[in-house]
Protein backbone atom coordinates (compact mmCIF):
# COMPACT_ATOMS: atom_id res chain seq x y z
CA UNK A 1 0.00 0.00 0.00
CA UNK A 2 2.45 1.98 0.61
CA UNK A 3 4.68 1.77 -2.61
CA UNK A 4 1.34 2.64 -4.44
CA UNK A 5 0.87 5.91 -2.28
CA UNK A 6 4.30 6.82 -3.29
CA UNK A 7 3.78 5.92 -6.26
CA UNK A 8 0.68 8.04 -6.73
CA UNK A 9 2.84 10.80 -5.28
CA UNK A 10 5.19 11.17 -7.30
CA UNK A 11 2.71 11.02 -10.66
CA UNK A 12 0.58 13.77 -8.80
CA UNK A 13 3.93 15.70 -8.49
CA UNK A 14 4.84 15.27 -12.11
CA UNK A 15 1.33 16.44 -13.37
CA UNK A 16 1.60 19.78 -11.01
CA UNK A 17 1.05 22.65 -13.36
CA UNK A 18 1.60 20.63 -17.11
CA UNK A 19 0.64 24.16 -18.65
CA UNK A 20 2.98 26.30 -17.16
CA UNK A 21 5.72 24.24 -17.43
CA UNK A 22 5.18 23.82 -21.58
CA UNK A 23 4.88 27.36 -21.70
CA UNK A 24 8.15 27.64 -19.18
CA UNK A 25 9.55 25.03 -21.91
CA UNK A 26 9.21 27.10 -25.05
CA UNK A 27 10.20 30.31 -23.57
CA UNK A 28 13.17 28.55 -22.81
CA UNK A 29 14.02 27.24 -26.04
CA UNK A 30 13.11 30.09 -27.93
CA UNK A 31 15.69 32.20 -25.41
CA UNK A 32 18.46 30.20 -26.32
CA UNK A 33 17.94 30.21 -29.92
CA UNK A 34 17.66 34.03 -30.04
CA UNK A 35 20.39 34.17 -27.86
CA UNK A 36 22.68 31.91 -30.11
CA UNK A 37 21.60 33.18 -33.03
CA UNK A 38 23.00 36.75 -31.63
CA UNK A 39 26.40 35.65 -30.60
CA UNK A 40 26.20 33.72 -34.14
CA UNK A 41 25.80 36.38 -36.45
CA UNK A 42 28.72 38.70 -37.20
CA UNK A 43 28.57 42.25 -36.09
CA UNK A 44 29.16 43.63 -39.59
CA UNK A 45 25.84 42.17 -40.37
CA UNK A 46 23.90 43.65 -37.50
CA UNK A 47 23.16 46.25 -40.20
CA UNK A 48 21.77 43.72 -42.72
CA UNK A 49 18.19 44.42 -43.97
CA UNK A 50 17.18 41.94 -47.12
CA UNK A 51 14.67 44.09 -48.22
CA UNK A 52 14.64 48.34 -47.51
CA UNK A 53 11.52 48.41 -45.77
CA UNK A 54 12.21 45.89 -43.13
CA UNK A 55 14.21 46.11 -39.84
CA UNK A 56 17.96 45.35 -40.07
CA UNK A 57 19.28 41.92 -37.62
CA UNK A 58 20.06 44.49 -35.09
CA UNK A 59 16.62 46.24 -34.91
CA UNK A 60 14.82 42.97 -34.42
CA UNK A 61 16.55 42.20 -31.78
CA UNK A 62 16.16 45.61 -30.14
CA UNK A 63 12.11 44.79 -30.51
CA UNK A 64 12.07 41.43 -28.96
CA UNK A 65 13.95 43.93 -26.11
CA UNK A 66 11.94 46.06 -25.91
CA UNK A 67 8.39 44.03 -26.25
CA UNK A 68 9.77 41.70 -23.65
CA UNK A 69 9.89 44.41 -20.84
CA UNK A 70 6.23 44.91 -21.89
CA UNK A 71 4.81 41.44 -22.02
CA UNK A 72 6.88 40.87 -19.14
CA UNK A 73 5.93 43.70 -17.43
CA UNK A 74 2.19 43.09 -17.73
CA UNK A 75 2.50 39.49 -16.34
CA UNK A 76 4.57 40.51 -13.20
CA UNK A 77 1.63 42.91 -12.34
CA UNK A 78 2.08 46.18 -14.27
CA UNK A 79 5.79 46.88 -14.02
CA UNK A 80 6.60 48.56 -17.09
CA UNK A 81 10.04 49.50 -18.46
CA UNK A 82 10.48 52.57 -20.20
CA UNK A 83 12.76 50.78 -23.11
CA UNK A 84 13.80 52.02 -26.19
CA UNK A 85 16.53 49.51 -27.15
CA UNK A 86 15.28 49.32 -31.01
CA UNK A 87 15.57 52.88 -31.58
CA UNK A 88 18.60 53.58 -29.96
CA UNK A 89 21.36 50.59 -29.13
CA UNK A 90 22.99 49.57 -32.37
CA UNK A 91 26.05 47.48 -31.31
CA UNK A 92 26.96 43.38 -31.32
CA UNK A 93 27.84 43.55 -27.53
CA UNK A 94 25.57 46.05 -26.13
CA UNK A 95 22.26 44.33 -28.02
CA UNK A 96 23.40 40.88 -26.19
CA UNK A 97 23.69 42.64 -23.18
CA UNK A 98 20.06 44.13 -23.32
CA UNK A 99 18.49 40.89 -24.87
CA UNK A 100 20.27 39.28 -21.68
CA UNK A 101 18.90 41.54 -19.08
CA UNK A 102 15.54 41.43 -20.87
CA UNK A 103 15.44 37.60 -21.19
CA UNK A 104 16.16 37.66 -17.03
CA UNK A 105 13.46 40.23 -16.14
CA UNK A 106 11.52 37.28 -17.90
CA UNK A 107 13.40 34.69 -16.52
CA UNK A 108 10.81 35.72 -13.26
CA UNK A 109 7.86 35.85 -14.41
CA UNK A 110 8.00 32.58 -15.66
CA UNK A 111 9.91 30.85 -12.77
CA UNK A 112 6.57 32.03 -10.90
CA UNK A 113 4.08 31.07 -13.23
CA UNK A 114 2.03 27.98 -12.10
CA UNK A 115 -1.54 26.94 -13.86
CA UNK A 116 -3.58 28.60 -10.83
CA UNK A 117 -1.59 31.82 -11.16
CA UNK A 118 -1.94 31.37 -15.34
CA UNK A 119 -5.77 32.02 -14.92
CA UNK A 120 -5.69 35.40 -13.26
CA UNK A 121 -5.99 38.51 -14.98
CA UNK A 122 -3.67 40.80 -15.45
CA UNK A 123 -3.98 44.44 -17.31
CA UNK A 124 -2.61 44.32 -20.51
CA UNK A 125 -2.97 47.49 -22.76
CA UNK A 126 -6.25 48.69 -22.90
CA UNK A 127 -7.72 45.42 -21.44
CA UNK A 128 -6.69 42.29 -19.24
CA UNK A 129 -5.47 39.14 -20.49
CA UNK A 130 -4.57 35.79 -18.23
CA UNK A 131 -1.06 35.70 -16.87
CA UNK A 132 -0.70 32.48 -19.40
CA UNK A 133 -1.85 34.27 -21.88
CA UNK A 134 0.11 37.32 -21.76
CA UNK A 135 3.13 34.88 -21.48
CA UNK A 136 2.16 32.49 -24.09
CA UNK A 137 1.98 35.79 -26.80
CA UNK A 138 5.54 36.88 -25.58
CA UNK A 139 6.61 33.26 -26.50
CA UNK A 140 4.61 33.60 -29.65
CA UNK A 141 5.97 36.94 -30.63
CA UNK A 142 9.77 36.04 -29.73
CA UNK A 143 8.97 32.89 -31.77
CA UNK A 144 7.94 35.09 -34.70
CA UNK A 145 10.74 37.08 -34.91
CA UNK A 146 13.20 34.13 -34.44
CA UNK A 147 11.73 33.20 -37.83
CA UNK A 148 12.96 36.81 -39.26
CA UNK A 149 16.19 36.08 -37.65
CA UNK A 150 16.64 32.01 -39.35
CA UNK A 151 16.19 34.00 -42.67
CA UNK A 152 18.93 37.08 -42.45
CA UNK A 153 21.15 33.72 -40.72
CA UNK A 154 20.36 31.54 -44.21
CA UNK A 155 20.72 34.39 -46.46
CA UNK A 156 24.45 35.56 -44.64
CA UNK A 157 25.22 31.54 -45.11
CA UNK A 158 24.76 30.75 -41.39
CA UNK A 159 23.33 27.98 -40.05
CA UNK A 160 20.32 28.81 -37.22
CA UNK A 161 20.93 27.36 -34.09
CA UNK A 162 17.62 25.30 -34.20
CA UNK A 163 18.64 23.47 -36.84
CA UNK A 164 21.75 22.49 -35.54
CA UNK A 165 19.75 20.59 -32.61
Amino acid sequence: MKILLVLGSVCLLQAQDPMSKETKSLYTTVKGDILKSAEKMPEANYSFKPSPDVRNFGAILGHIVDSQYFFCGSARGGEMKDSKVEKEVTSKADLIAALKKSFDYCDSAYDGLTDAKGAMLMKFGNGQRSMSGILNFNVAHDYEHYGNIVTYLRIKGLIPPSSEK
